[in-house]
């Protein structure tokens, strides 16, 4: 007797993401050395959580802070977290339009669901992260915008302005997943004034709204500033909704603790969205995360000291692979700027390998990079680009640096070992 599932699950993609790591998880158990660069996570070892964080979420869980916790999150919580925005972002939100959540997944699911209906439409540039998957469990009608790597693969008004008739939702991302690169001031301050436009123009009409995830944005490099849309048109306000948290800039991703911000109607449908799901963030990580946000010089240490560890690491790759690039090797990256990623091109099709066999497709470069560089990259494919990408997003937050010398001569080797 065959199962039958729901069209929405039977169609449902699964994560290229995970299926390339479960790959190399296999020729790791099978004893090969591997320089997993693919998961946008952290090694614990390399980049625990703030000792701090971790204390206050003990000492919670020995005093009995194991009980339901409000299904906005803690009043205590969103109190800092408010209080945490207006000191490192200059952003002024009341406490009731602050939403804690289990981590930013459950609140970008939370705002399509209390935005759209069904055939509604979303707009969002490709490459970037899990757009396609929200857009299917909503029943939305996903528009891409293709991006340029002149522009670091951030979207600009020019790309959006075709398809913003009607739309629902404008789905953005800075730093962005996968590339870490960021918007520019004026890049983004004309995407905004396009909103602005497009709901003045619909009057009383269902406006557009600016999903903004910027759950990366405490990691921007020296040098680069993180723009936010309210901070450049407070008009934005009512047509912004954030989505933020501790996962990357505390390197917590498991901790579960994430928050949006917003128009009030809004963060209150997604409060009654989320409450009826239990997406809620574990009362003693509430807690922990409270008095670890209120401590602002453990909160100032710590992202000093990850931003250090993160940005070494960014430029031992990119010096790197610059050497390689300026001796004429077919690869390309872009400067680093946020996040904990690289964007990376190998420009390597119609090479052939050592044994003879030639590179035709994307799978065929994954394939050699993983086979004779024992590199693990995520090729764009994974975030909505075509299947004949050469671009590639690395991950650092696996990587210790005594590894990335070892990483970079085994890639040498291999570039060196192609033939035309």
């Amino acid at each position: 007797m065959s199962t039958k599932v729901s069209n929405k699950a039977a169609n449902l993609i699964g994560s290229e993401i995970i299926r390339l790591a479960s790959e190399v998880n296999q020729k790791i158990k099978e004893g090969k050395k591997i320089y997993n660069l693919t998961i946008g996570d952290f090694n614990p070892n390399l980049f625990p959580i703030p000792v701090l964080l971790k204390e206050e979420i003990i000492k919670a869980y020995h005093a009995n802070e194991t009980n339901y916790p409000p299904a906005d999150g803690m009043p205590e919580l969103r109190k800092a977290v408010a209080a945490f925005l207006k000191k490192y972002e200059g952003l002024d939100y009341p406490i009731d339009q602050l939403l804690i959540a289990g981590g930013g997944r459950p609140l970008i699911y939370a705002v399509y669901q209390t935005l759209l209906d069904k055939g509604d439409r979303v707009i969002y540039p490709v490459p970037s992260w899990n757009n396609n998957h929200y857009c299917h469990l909503s029943d939305a009608q996903k528009i891409e915008v293709e991006t340029k790597p002149e522009n670091g693969f951030m979207p600009t008004a020019a790309e959006i302005a075709p398809y913003i008739k009607d739309a629902t939702i404008l789905a953005l991302c800075s730093p962005l997943n996968p590339t870490g690169t960021v918007f520019s001031r004026q890049h983004l301050l004309e995407i905004c004034q396009l909103v602005l436009d497009e709901n003045k123009r619909r009057g009383d009409a269902k406006p557009l709204y600016i999903l903004y995830d910027q759950i990366y944005w405490m990691l921007t490099m020296e040098g680069i500033e993180h723009f936010n849309p309210v901070s450049l048109l407070p008009e934005m306000a009512d047509y912004t909704i954030f989505v933020d948290g501790i996962s990357k800039s505390l390197a917590a991703t498991g901790v579960r603790v994430g928050w949006s911000f917003g128009p009030a109607e809004v963060i209150g449908k997604m409060k009654s969205i989320l409450g009826h799901i239990g997406a809620w963030s574990a009362r003693a990580e509430q807690v922990g995360t409270t008095h670890f946000l209120n401590n602002e010089k453990a909160v100032s240490d710590f992202l000093a000291d990850i931003k250090n560890k993160i940005s070494g690491r960014f430029n031992l790759i990119y010096k790197g692979i610059s050497a390689l690039k300026n001796e004429g090797f077919p690869i390309d990256i872009i400067s680093p700027q946020g996040a904990i990623y690289l964007s990376v091109k190998f420009s390597i099709k119609g090479y052939k390998t050592p044994a003879g066999e030639e590179i035709l497709t994307t799978d065929d470069i994954t394939a050699y990079l993983l086979d004779h560089a024992q590199l693990a990259i995520v090729p764009f494919t994974a975030f909505g680009c075509g299947k004949d990408t050469e671009w590639y997003r690395i991950s650092i937050g696996t990587i210790s640096m005594e590894e990335i010398p070892m990483m970079l001569e085994k890639l040498r080797s291999a570039m060196q070992d192609l033939k035309k």
